[in-house]
């Protein structure tokens, strides 16, 4: 499935476009998969839990969100 150009919001957090998404930009692809595992890691380490939570849910809103930034800007 080819990724559309014009993505909207909606449609970048369906699993299909997103995994058309990242097996079509292998290097953003392991870029992501550093964030989702750092993030969380550099959270306990500046501070504790609630910086494990924190950076949980920014590597889980990066990782939904990447497809949609990257096409939008590079229209």
């Amino acid at each position: 499935m080819a990724v559309p150009t014009n993505i909207s919001l909606g449609n970048s957090l369906k699993s299909a476009n997103r995994l058309a998404f990242y097996e079509g930009h292998k290097e953003i692809a392991k870029l992501m998969i550093l964030v989702v595992f750092l993030f969380p890691l550099f959270g306990v380490y500046i501070s504790g839990l609630l910086g494990a939570v924190v950076g949980l849910f920014l590597s889980l809103v990066a990782y939904f969100l990447t497809p949609y930034v990257i096409l939008n800007l590079a229209k």
